[in-house]
């Protein structure tokens, strides 16, 4: 329901002919170098997980973990929730020995990062000349929006360290209570619980903390070149910066229950962020229409392809707990 009342509010007004004109026109090199680098940014996230998962599961090769990757980011374009990262967990199994749990938790430090670095660069945007924090969203000063994401960040920092250094503790608290509602709950859990941990590894090494830094670093920025390049095939004139906080501005909105594909939110966010950067309704939601639409189809048609020759089933994506060990 939130995703359809979105994208009326989206669209409402906005002229499906005048849409339809203004891509038309586009410059077509620059889109596709945009699709490009939208597109090449989960090979990416495919290197930045191996980093995260080498010292757990020792030096996995490209291949396997390229193909959970597509697989995981086809299943949120067509299912919600964001099942894609319980499917992308599950489809490395298939392929690689690597326990559903530990490949499960690494996906939480690698969103862990995305937060962080996604930060940095919105405040970095927030910096730029272009964009003051006099500025306002929704009747509040942009700045406040930092400190909120900031904190966020924070608190989840907190928590994934405090299970990398007091695994013992936290296992015994799970056992007093598990201890109380069953035996069987208690032995699968603490198996489960052991396996996670075991997953934040990464988080112990300041040499591998740094490498998964860069490589989602690097990701981000490449995202936010294909939204820029977009911009440019479109004629608008934002600077990168906008690129840059355009991109952590729709990740907060899609943290949000959404229809598959993030549709409604995605466009809704996009309206409102490039506001900001004086981007009027029509060409801003023309930007949202396209660069979304069209960075859609190749990574659900690849990963529907490994999808298939995997031989995963939808009903796989919810693995029996003695499974994830």
């Amino acid at each position: 329901m939130l995703s359809a009342a979105l994208i009326y509010w989206t669209l409402h007004g906005i002229s499906p002919s005048e849409v339809a004109h203004r891509l038309s026109v586009a410059d077509p090199l620059l889109f596709t170098a945009s699709i490009v680098c939208g597109t090449a940014i989960f090979a990416l996230r495919a290197r930045k997980w191996e980093t995260i998962l080498e010292p757990v599961a020792g030096k996995l090769p490209f291949g396997p973990l390229w193909r959970a990757t597509a697989v995981g980011m086809m299943v949120n374009n067509v299912v919600p929730a964001r099942a894609g990262e319980i499917a992308r967990a599950y489809a490395l199994t298939k392929e690689a020995p690597v326990p559903f749990a530990t490949s499960l938790a690494s996906l939480a430090v690698d969103r862990l990062f995305d937060a962080i670095v996604l930060l940095l660069l919105a405040a970095t945007a927030v910096l730029d000349p272009a964009l003051s924090n006099a500025e306002t969203l929704a009747g509040r000063p942009l700045s406040s929006f930092a400190m909120g994401a900031g904190a966020v960040v924070v608190v989840l920092l907190l928590g994934l360290y405090s299970l990398v250094f007091f695994p013992k503790q936290l296992l015994r608290l799970f056992e007093l209570f598990a201890r109380r509602v069953s035996p069987t709950i208690e032995e699968r859990g603490r198996i489960v619980l052991e396996t996670f941990f075991h997953g934040l590894s990464v988080l112990r090494s300041p040499g591998r903390f740094a490498a998964v830094f860069g490589w989602t670093l690097a990701l981000w920025l490449l995202n936010a070149l294909g939204f820029w390049l977009a911009f440019r095939a479109l004629g608008i004139t934002a600077p990168f910066s906008a690129a840059l906080f355009l991109q952590a501005f729709i990740a907060l909105g899609t943290a949000v229950p959404a229809l598959p594909g993030f549709f409604g939110v995605f466009e809704y966010m996009s309206v409102q962020g490039l506001a900001i950067y004086g981007v009027g309704q029509q060409q801003a939601a023309t930007w949202a229409i396209g660069y979304h639409l069209l960075s859609f189809i190749p990574i659900t048609v690849i990963g529907a392809y490994y999808f298939a020759r995997l031989g995963v089933k939808l009903r796989d994506l919810q693995p029996a707990p003695d499974a994830a060990g």
